[in-house]
């Protein structure tokens, strides 16, 4: 499948190093914007497989346009880039089904690593915002653990290292359908929302405690 890629930050620097980057690593970026008006009016018409954009911009926010490709249904994968790493931001990122968010610092190191991971349907998160989140709001079990079976802690678990419901399949030797049936009961469990990247992003930040 051909991933096509829409970048939109209002650094110009930022922006034509994560375009000249990717560009050179054989990515097909088919478009480019400074400001969030330009960079949504983009994604409704050229339709890419990701939009990779900062969170801060004028005109519309990145985590705007995430909330807009999400009520509108338009079906591109949102990444966001940011130097911020308050919680909040977090919050309405998992909220609005972004597939990655990674700091700014480390865009360079880990930008092609997310595209492969949300390409495929995974989320990915910086290993650094995964790490404050843990320290400032995860310091104890989830009581939430408790409510789930032996059997879908091993699955939770399996989804924490990034194990497709074809992987868990294969490695437990039960059906997809088994799979996605303790899916779906985990999530009633945990009182998560059924977007895909929900399970997998919960399932990463609680990893330490499987």
């Amino acid at each position: 499948m051909n991933t096509t890629i829409v970048i939109a930050d209002d650094h110009p620097l930022m922006l034509r190093g994560l375009t000249d980057f990717l560009t050179s690593k054989g990515f097909n970026i088919i478009g480019s914007a400074e400001d969030g008006k330009t960079a949504y009016n983009l994604i409704v018409k050229l339709k890419p497989t990701i939009a990779i954009l900062d969170i801060r911009m004028p005109y519309k926010t990145g985590l705007e346009i995430a909330e807009d490709c999400k009520r509108n249904e338009l079906g591109t994968k949102v990444i966001l880039i940011t130097f911020d790493k308050e919680e909040e931001l977090y919050d309405k990122a998992v909220e609005y089904g972004v597939y990655g968010y990674i700091l700014k610092e480390f865009a360079i190191e880990e930008i092609e690593t997310c595209i492969s991971q949300v390409v495929i349907g995974k989320p990915y998160f910086s290993e650094e915002i995964a790490s404050y989140l843990k320290s400032s709001t995860l310091e104890n079990k989830p009581e939430t653990l408790d409510l789930l079976t032996k059997s879908e802690l091993r699955i939770v678990k399996l989804i924490a290292e990034n194990k497709t419901s074809q992987d868990i399949a294969d490695e437990l030797s039960i059906s997809i359908r088994t799979v996605d049936k303790h899916r779906s009961n985990i999530v009633h469990k945990l009182k998560l929302d059924n977007r895909p990247t929900s399970l997998s992003i919960w399932a990463t930040l609680n990893k330490d405690f499987l």
